[in-house]
């Protein structure tokens, strides 16, 4: 049988079939040493082949086979630094929520989130959410930050989840597609796939104010069908993003703005450190590339990890 993975929950796989039937499925032990370095080799969006088998009167599935991925989102595992996690896979269009100041969201985070998205081929919306609650000074920041990446290339949209500012913008890009939502816990995700469609209620929480950053609501990976024609995969909230798999030569290209500059520098191979006739470089003095971009990709280069707390907004 075949079907698509919609929930992970670790051991236990919730499969369902093209004629929607739905299935517990668990993974045959060879999986987990044929040499992949995923802390979970099943990921929700996956296109599965299973067998059923009866324990108990229990009818469940065993995976025999996962389909190639058209794509996936990864990233290097918290606490085994040496592993990675598959977010999610087989995706069409990942939306990434940002806020301001509640939780904040810095540019090193966003341009690390996009640089993966980049990498593995799927098309990246930049979600600006809880626009109802900054005062003036905090909506230019914002007006500011999304012009940074509209020059750029990328999607922009200001939403606020909980009045449902703009959330019929969002569901025209979502239509027809498998759609990934991502962010740190607190930025609304859950909130905004609740005010996707009425019925799902996924649980939310508040942020917490001695720390600004939000309460873990989503445990595990989980895919929807949403009644507009698609599907939706909610996501744990995640503190950082590592970078996996991206060699120094290559993350120019994944910077879309680095990327057509490149034929203009005088080394073809040119990592714009310190090259000379650098127009990567040339173009950050002028202002044409703005610094946080820059900053945000030579901490990739140096292998750097994040500065969560540090504010990335200046272009100090």
């Amino acid at each position: 049988m075949k079907g698509v993975v919609y929930k992970s929950t670790g051991s236990w796989y919730t499969v369902k079939t093209e004629e929607g039937k739905v299935y517990e499925c668990r993974i045959k032990g060879k999986f987990r040493i044929k040499g992949i370095k995923s802390t979970n080799p099943v990921s929700v969006g996956d296109i599965v082949d299973f067998k059923l088998e009866t324990n108990n009167d229990q009818v469940t599935g065993v995976i025999e086979n996962i389909h190639e991925r058209q794509n996936y989102i990864i990233r290097k595992s918290v606490n085994l630094s040496k592993q990675t996690h598959i977010i999610a896979s087989n995706i069409d269009v990942v939306f990434l929520l940002v806020t301001f100041n509640n939780p904040p969201t810095f540019t090193t985070f966003i341009d690390r989130f996009l640089v993966t998205a980049e990498a593995y081929g799927i098309k990246a919306v930049l979600l600006f959410n809880k626009i109802d609650t900054y005062n003036e000074e905090e909506l230019l920041e914002i007006k500011y930050l999304a012009a940074i990446y509209r020059k750029i290339g990328y999607e922009c949209i200001g939403i606020s989840a909980k009045t449902g500012k703009n959330v019929a913008q969002v569901k025209d890009v979502m239509k027809g597609k498998v759609s990934m939502f991502s962010g740190h816990s607190g930025v609304g995700k859950s909130t905004l796939i609740n005010a996707l469609e009425e019925g799902l209620s996924l649980r939310t929480a508040e942020i917490s104010d001695q720390h600004k950053q939000g309460q873990h609501t989503t445990t595990f990976a989980e895919m929807f069908d949403l009644k507009f024609d698609a599907k939706i995969i909610d996501t744990p909230g995640i503190k950082g993003f590592g970078v996996v798999d991206i060699e120094k030569e290559e993350l120019g290209n994944y910077y879309p703005e680095f990327f057509k500059l490149k034929e203009a520098c005088k080394f073809n191979n040119c990592l714009h450190i310190n090259e000379p006739k650098c127009a990567v470089k040339d173009a950050l003095e002028s202002g044409e590339i703005p610094w946080s971009r820059y900053k945000s990709y030579t901490q990739i280069l140096e292998g750097e990890e994040e500065h969560y707390r540090k504010n990335n907004y200046s272009n100090e």
